[in-house]
């Protein structure tokens, strides 16, 4: 009988793990919860709160799946995989413990002293008075973050000082991101080239995806507000055979040890933004899932069996054997909301992306539903184009040719994504 896989969650990330784990030679019967409209199309779809673990654990019962695949961070967070876990339910997704590496800027910051991982120098503050008093001792660029989880919109980079001060208020005062903003870490700013990579990790090995490069600025040449993420290409050739040695040996290894050693073993898919430096590698973040929209282009070129791999990662038996790298390039655009990532209009129509799945591209869909002749946009980024060739050059080619395919209103998405060299203007 061949497996039966739930993905848990209902946006693009989740939508491109469903279609990904369906191409495994087992031929598993892959099943979403939530999901979303797009997705019901092809999986079959199954109503659940997503962050309530025993709701989660009544379902994984009750379908009898061999494995659930968790997408977002917020049921991690919840303790869902140690609900999972403790059923006696293979999960791929880490324990809550594990998961505060994301859930908690200032713990991952605590992991990686201990661990030795090279970062940048923070320190978190809880009282306004002293965050404000810390600002002198950090020379602009300023780079402050609300601890916890804020979707991807809880950091600010700026050279204002009334700017950073604005937003440390914001965070510690004015409530902007609730409970994930009542402490604030401000680090120091590093500069140089972005990656990201993805380690799937049974607890003390690990594998490491094709690395990425994502885009997180709402605009043309990293401008604007920070969002969830407006596009990303992989692999990046900035990551090198010998910087992925160097992130295996000092990266992400020390942290496994780190978390075994608290005894809180780390199994899952483990994000490392990175910032390569002239110093070297530095960790600007970890995020304890798969990235989104990183997930959109890494998953195209990964061949053979992914379901295995987790299956056994969740094990603690890692098979890392079990997939191997495709020769091809994706290249992943947001299409989101007008306003996103402020007041969201959700008023838009995207028309043409079904022509787009017809023609060879793929479509990977979050924030949308169908009204009977085209899909309308319901959240912030709706759906997610992604195109694969040989080169980068031709499978960004490939790609803005389907985004000028594409028609509707109340919507848009960045035009530089996969420029290389990526755009010299840094965010101010």
């Amino acid at each position: 009988m061949p497996p039966r896989i739930l993905v848990l969650g209902s946006g693009g990330r989740e939508h491109a793990l469903a279609w990904r784990l369906a191409l495994d030679p087992e031929k598993p019967e892959v099943l979403v919860a939530p999901g979303n409209e797009a997705m019901a199309r092809s999986f079959r779809r199954l109503a659940v709160a997503v962050e309530d673990p025993s709701a989660v654990v009544e379902l994984a019962r009750r379908e009898a799946v061999s494995l659930v695949v968790v997408g977002p961070e917020a049921p991690l967070a919840a303790g869902v995989a140690d609900a999972l876990e403790a059923a006696g339910i293979a999960v791929s997704g880490a324990s809550r413990e594990a998961a505060r590496l994301e859930s908690s800027k200032w713990f991952a910051k605590q992991v990686m002293r201990e661990a030795g991982v090279p970062t940048a120098t923070a320190e978190s503050h809880e009282s306004l008075h002293e965050a404000l008093a810390a600002l002198d001792r950090f020379a602009p660029r300023w780079v402050v973050k609300a601890d916890g989880l804020a979707a991807g919109k809880g950091v600010l980079v700026t050279s204002s000082r009334s700017e950073a001060e604005a937003f440390v208020r914001e965070c510690l005062e004015g409530g902007r991101f609730g409970g994930s903003g009542r402490r604030v870490v401000l680090e120091q700013f590093l500069d140089g080239e972005e990656a990201s990579v993805i380690a799937v990790c049974d607890g003390t090995r690990h594998v490491l995806l094709p690395a990425a490069r994502d885009y997180k600025r709402a605009f043309d040449h990293d401008l604007g507000p920070n969002t969830g993420g407006m596009g990303s290409y992989a692999p990046t050739e900035a990551v090198t055979v010998g910087i992925e040695d160097e992130v295996s040996e000092r990266v992400i290894a020390p942290v496994l040890r780190a978390l075994a050693s608290r005894g809180t073993p780390y199994r899952g898919a483990l994000y490392a933004g990175l910032m390569l430096t002239a110093d070297g590698v530095q960790v600007v973040e970890f995020n304890a899932r798969f990235g989104d929209p990183e997930t959109q282009s890494i998953l195209p070129l990964v061949e053979g069996s992914l379901g295995t791999l987790l299956a056994s990662a969740a094990r603690g038996e890692l098979e890392p054997q079990a997939i191997r790298r495709a020769p091809l390039t994706a290249v992943t655009l947001a299409l989101v909301d007008e306003g996103y990532p402020g007041a969201l209009r959700g008023t838009g129509t995207l028309r043409g992306l079904d022509e787009l799945e017809r023609s060879g591209v793929l479509v990977f869909h979050a924030g949308t539903s169908w009204n009977g002749s085209s899909w309308d946009i319901r959240g912030g980024r709706a759906a997610y184009i992604t195109a694969t060739a040989e080169s980068l050059e031709q499978a960004r080619a490939k790609l803005m040719r389907a985004r000028a395919a594409l028609s509707g209103e109340g919507w848009r998405c960045r035009g530089d994504i996969a420029v290389i060299p990526a755009p010299a203007m840094r965010p101010s």
